[in-house]
């Protein structure tokens, strides 16, 4: 399936405690734990049928950007938010103390 990313939007679920994109019956998801001072990413899914669209960076950088406009630190449990923050460097400001992201290679 291929898709236009601009015209999806992420949506923020906070009662499930995830950032979601859902298109047609498909619902790619990015999960956190939230805390007063932090963010945790736990765990992104995409469908199949997503994938290949940036639909996983969309929801990477709703969080990130949420995570920056509330003031709090960063810990990209989850693999895919972790490689995303690698390859945008302008959010490893928010990683919390003393968290490194793991070196590609």
């Amino acid at each position: 399936m291929t898709i236009d990313p601009s015209l999806l939007k992420v949506q923020h679920n906070e009662d499930r405690k995830r950032f979601e994109v859902k298109v047609e019956e498909h619902l790619a998801v990015c999960e956190y734990i939230l805390s007063k001072t932090r963010i945790i990413f736990t765990h992104t899914e995409v469908p199949k049928a997503l994938k290949g669209n940036g639909v996983g960076a969309m929801l990477a950088k709703a969080g990130l950007e949420y995570a920056r406009k509330h003031d709090l630190r960063i810990m990209p449990l989850c693999p895919f938010v972790a490689a995303y923050m690698q390859d945008n460097p302008e959010y490893n400001d928010l990683l919390m103390p003393g968290f490194k992201l793991k070196t590609k290679g």
